[in-house]
């Protein structure tokens, strides 16, 4: 399997403005092909038994119309269902929800999966951060989701944290922030914010 760094260049990523609500919002997007079958792929991303074993523990009812909490993290409803191709859910941290699509789809013996993160920033968080913020943890994630496939393995956040503070796992967040500084021409300055954020030397940045 590759190095924690070569596995960025794996991972497509693209940034515009949608309407939501009548008004402009972000869309993050991430797509990345996985040596797996759909099926699989889609138990690692719904199955609440499996999706602790990459990401996070998960409570909740995972059906249309039911709720979910990621421990320390998101929560929000699922929107819509259709296995084994795509889900959407709102995504809501503090009070400002956001919504996320995954999409899934045949990619020669593997499958392709697509991400969409979209929501209304506000503009000082936006000016600050830009997409590194968001994308950063999503790079994490779709790292984590690539190695618990690969291996079987389950993620250990002692060891997952002791990774990231290692000089690999620096190099891992200054590559993604650096590929999220490509698709967005003005990210120069957030980007190394992010860095600093998550690697120990800023303070959170939340919207």
């Amino acid at each position: 399997m590759e190095s924690i760094v070569e596995t960025l260049g794996l991972t497509a990523r693209a940034l515009s403005t949608v309407e939501l609500d009548g008004r402009p919002a972000w869309c993050t997007s991430l797509s990345r092909t996985f040596p797996t079958q759909a099926g699989d792929l889609w138990d690692a991303l719904t199955n609440p038994d499996r999706i602790p074993r990459w990401f996070l523990p998960i409570k909740g009812e995972l059906r249309v119309g039911g709720s979910y909490q990621l421990e320390g993290n998101a929560g929000g409803t699922v929107e819509a269902c259709d296995p084994p191709r795509s889900f959407r859910v709102t995504w809501v941290m503090g009070e400002r929800p956001s919504w996320l699509t995954v999409t899934l789809r045949p990619e020669g013996p593997g499958t392709l999966l697509e991400l969409e993160h979209v929501g209304h920033v506000p503009e000082e968080f936006w000016s600050r951060y830009g997409p590194s913020a968001t994308g950063i943890g999503w790079d994490l994630s779709l790292y984590g989701l690539a190695t618990h496939l690969a291996t079987g393995a389950d993620s250990d956040p002692a060891r997952f944290a002791a990774l990231l503070a290692s000089p690999d796992g620096v190099a891992f967040v200054q590559g993604s922030a650096q590929a999220w500084q490509r698709v967005d021409v003005a990210a120069g300055a957030r980007a190394a914010r992010t860095v600093a954020f998550y690697t120990g030397q800023d303070e959170s940045p939340q919207p």
